[in-house]
C-alpha cells in the first residue's frame, strides 16, 4: 500500500469520534439535550397500544419531559458504567407529573442519567429545573381538533415564546406522520447552545399531524 493512502486509512481509524457510546466515563460530555415529547401524539402512535397510564385523560399531559441527554459535538455517551446508586421507586414515581411515567424515568436515568457525573436525586432535580425553565407555548393547549400543520410552525411558536433560544439552538422532530419532539441545546449551566451537527436535523414535513391535549 502506498505510504500516502497508509497515511489516510490510519488518519480516520485513529481521529477520535464519537458516535452511540456505551460505556463513557460519567460527566465527559460537551453539552445537554433536553428532549420534549408532545404526549398526545406519542399516545397516538405507541401509547395506547401499551395501555399506558400516561395517556389517560386526567392526566392532562401536554410537552412532557422525554430527558435530558449528555451530548458530544458528535454522537452521544450513553449506559455510563457508574458507582452512583440507582434511583429508588419513590424518586422515579415523583417525575411522573412532568415525564408521564416512573418507568420512563427509570430509562433516562439508566441510559443518560449515568453519564451526567450526578447522582440520581441531582440528576432528576437538574432534568426538572432543565424543564421548567423552558415556556412551552400555551397554544398548542388550546387545540380541540387534531391538525397537520408545518414542522417549522412548532419551532417559531418555541423561538417567539423563548427569546434567547436561536434557530441553531432547537429541532423539531417528527415520526410516523406526527410530530414527534422538540430538542432544545443547552449548556450545563442549562443556558441555550448551538446544536452539534447530529442534532440539528428538522423535521420537514409540510403536514404532519398534531394532536389536542386529551
Amino acid at each position: 500500500m502506498p505510504f500516502s493512502r497508509l497515511f489516510s486509512v490510519l488518519a480516520i481509524v485513529l481521529t477520535p469520534v464519537h458516535l452511540f457510546a456505551d460505556g463513557e466515563k460519567p460527566g465527559a460530555f460537551d453539552y445537554y439535550v433536553l428532549s420534549l415529547s408532545w404526549s398526545p401524539n406519542w399516545c397516538a402512535r405507541e401509547g395506547d397500544t401499551r395501555g399506558s397510564d400516561q395517556c389517560d385523560a386526567r392526566h392532562d399531559h401536554g410537552w412532557v419531559l422525554h430527558g435530558l441527554w449528555p451530548q458530544f459535538h458528535q454522537g452521544w455517551p450513553a449506559f455510563c458504567p457508574t458507582s452512583k446508586a440507582p434511583p429508588t421507586r419513590r424518586m422515579t414515581r415523583e417525575m411522573t407529573d412532568i415525564q408521564g411515567s416512573a418507568g420512563l424515568a427509570w430509562h433516562q436515568w439508566k441510559k443518560h442519567g449515568t453519564c451526567s457525573g450526578l447522582s440520581a436525586p441531582d440528576y432528576f432535580t437538574l432534568s426538572r429545573r432543565a424543564y421548567e425553565r423552558v415556556e412551552r407555548p400555551p397554544v398548542f393547549r388550546k387545540l380541540d381538533a387534531t391538525v397537520k400543520l408545518p414542522a417549522s410552525v412548532v419551532e417559531d411558536a418555541f423561538l417567539k415564546a423563548n427569546p434567547s433560544l436561536k434557530r441553531d439552538m432547537i429541532t423539531i422532530t417528527c415520526k410516523q406522520g406526527y410530530i414527534e419532539e422538540v430538542r432544545l441545546c443547552l449548556s450545563r449551566d442549562l443556558d441555550p447552545v448551538p446544536c452539534g451537527r447530529d442534532v440539528i436535523r428538522d423535521c420537514t414535513a409540510k403536514d404532519a399531524l398534531f394532536d389536542p391535549i386529551r
